[in-house]
């Protein structure tokens, strides 16, 4: 059996033969980073190096690592199950997880599908919608509409609705579903709105009705399209054009539930209540892998009144017991505390140390939401430079394309948030 505790280079070299890494080559052309050990905001690193952890691991750690009381909901869980198969099975931390989400879910959302991941939970959306409309007679709309600058998911469903062109997907375009595509959402959060913003996705949507089964965009916040923030009332708009022509509107949450944004769901800045909901990513504050599709009644029964009587998707892990336990301490322990300060004191923190950057030669634009942090450069970002400079200021972030940014843990004390802005700086030059 290989050894456990080898060496950072022994773990490395390993890891080169044998590893493959997500958006990387066989082997990987950068090394990856050896980890040991995370505690609170910290990565403790092979080489004995503590660096912060600036990227929540992929946006999932909200409350940090080895909280107490996740861990201890792990634990607890173990000594009962750790997995039962969720067919013709249920058990409480499932039924209890789901009652809480719909009770902090945007009113009307009353179902919730439990799935292995976000990806997962898109492909579940869309299989919602597709279902739906054949159950409500519009054998027609099988087609999605979304937005230019979205990212989904990498399953082929989800890949379909992901930007085609600026996209990681675009090699793939000729295998997958064809979707209709409005452009990027505007104006910029915070800018004023109006009808002409929406003008070019409401002609596609009342020229394709009959074909399209729903709308889907992430609320907002476009994640690992761009990382743009868009204003609220396009969200709003959006669903106002949905309602009158009689199509569902997925809002996916991955990236943006659970507080990323300011507000508990990026919905909540529109005031809107999406037919579909897909959550993931903070859910089970990064402990295990799980996600959510919360869907409203009516979605519910039309999907059940499709020739196939049910859902059609029936993960092995659904609804997984140890899962289902941290998530709902996840988001008990969110809801226990002031998160919307903590957000707020690292959205301060944020505009404080990246200001200076908004007119460096190198920099195009700057923005700051909530717990999101972005730099975006005129040229690609030099990944392994980057690292390098990032790791010796003490910080771990991951950019990609042009897109330097930063989405820490909610716990992140001022000191934490100034070393992340300070790392940020130094890769700018």
């Amino acid at each position: 059996m290989p050894p456990l505790d080898a060496s950072a280079q022994d773990l490395a070299d390993r890891d080169q033969a044998r590893v493959w890494h997500p958006y990387a080559p066989m082997p990987a052309s950068l090394a990856p980073v050896p980890v040991v050990g995370a505690s609170g905001t910290r990565l403790a690193l092979a080489d004995g190096r503590e660096v912060v952890d600036g990227m929540s691991s992929w946006w999932a750690s909200i409350h940090g690592y080895r909280h107490p009381v996740l861990d201890e909901a792990v634990r607890a869980q173990l000594d009962a199950t750790a997995h039962v198969m969720f067919g013709g099975l249920t058990h409480a931390p499932a039924v209890a997880l789901a009652e809480l989400l719909v009770d902090i879910a945007p009113e009307g959302l009353e179902h919730v599908f439990l799935a292995d991941s976000g990806s997962v939970s898109v492909e579940v959306a869309i299989k919602m919608a597709l279902q739906h409309a054949r159950g409500t007679g519009r054998t027609g709309a099988t087609r999605l509409l979304t937005v230019r600058g979205g990212y989904h998911g990498d399953t082929l469903g989800a890949m379909s609705v992901c930007d085609p062109v600026n996209g990681m997907h675009s090699m793939f375009t000729d295998v997958l579903p064809s979707q209709l595509f409005a452009p990027a959402p505007s104006p910029a959060y915070g800018q004023p709105f109006s009808e002409d913003d929406i003008s070019e996705l409401a002609v596609l949507l009342s020229h394709h009705r009959d074909e399209v089964a729903a709308v889907i965009l992430e609320p907002i916040v476009q994640g690992a399209g761009g990382m743009r923030f868009y204003a609220p009332e396009y969200l709003a708009a959006v669903r106002r054009l949905c309602d009158e022509h009689g199509v569902l509107l997925i809002a996916d949450e991955i990236a943006t539930g659970f507080g990323r944004s300011g507000r508990l769901f990026g919905c909540d800045h529109a005031g809107i209540t999406p037919d579909i909901m897909c959550l993931g990513k903070a859910l089970t504050g990064g402990y295990l892998t799980m996600a959510a599709v919360l869907c409203t009644p009516a979605v519910a029964a039309g999907v059940s009144a499709a020739e196939s009587g049910a859902l059609m998707h029936g993960p092995t892990f659904m609804g997984n017991p140890l899962a289902a336990a941290v998530s709902l301490a996840s988001v008990q322990l969110l809801l226990s505390r002031d998160w919307e300060a903590e957000v707020a004191g690292i959205e301060t923190g944020l505009r404080a140390g990246l200001d200076d950057l908004r007119g460096h030669d190198a920099v195009a634009d700057v923005r700051v939401l909530g717990a999101i942090g972005v730099v975006e450069l005129h040229e690609p970002v030099d990944m392994a430079a980057s690292q390098q400079t990032l790791l010796d200021h003490g910080v771990w972030l991951r950019p990609f394309g042009r897109l330097l940014y930063t989405m820490p843990p909610f716990i992140s004390s001022e000191d934490d948030v100034a070393a992340i802005t300070a790392a940020m700086r130094a890769v700018v030059g």
